[in-house]
């Protein structure tokens, strides 16, 4: 039996924006759930030009409800690339999200504030 779209069930489908974005900072946003369905895009959205111009990215948790692994492993490909920002800071993740970010490591490139 297939699942309705907006059956409550379900959770909402991921997405990050960029809410903010000049050459020295950046917030990116994120929603819903982030799994290997999204991988893609949000592979994409990190590449975007003006965000790699920041020097600063604050990642905006709060409307966020699950990070999977793949997620979570390409956020952090984006944050230690070569032209990756120099500071990042993770505000208002769950508890779930901080755990899954810190099993990748992000906590190390990272700050998470709690």
């Amino acid at each position: 039996m297939a699942v309705e779209p907006d059956h409550p069930a379900r959770s909402a489908v991921g997405s990050v924006r960029i809410a903010e974005s000049d050459e020295r900072h950046a917030v990116l946003a994120f929603s819903g759930v982030l799994d290997a369905h999204v991988l893609r895009e949000l592979e994409e959205r990190l590449l975007d030009p003006h965000l790699r111009q920041a020097r600063t990215w604050v990642l905006e948790m709060s409307g966020l409800e699950r990070i999977d692994l793949a997620c979570a492993y390409g956020l952090l490909r984006a944050v230690t690339v070569e032209s990756a920002p120099t500071t990042v800071t993770v505000r208002g993740a769950r508890r779930g999200v901080v755990r899954t970010l810190r099993h990748v490591g992000l906590d190390a490139v990272a700050t998470i504030e709690t």
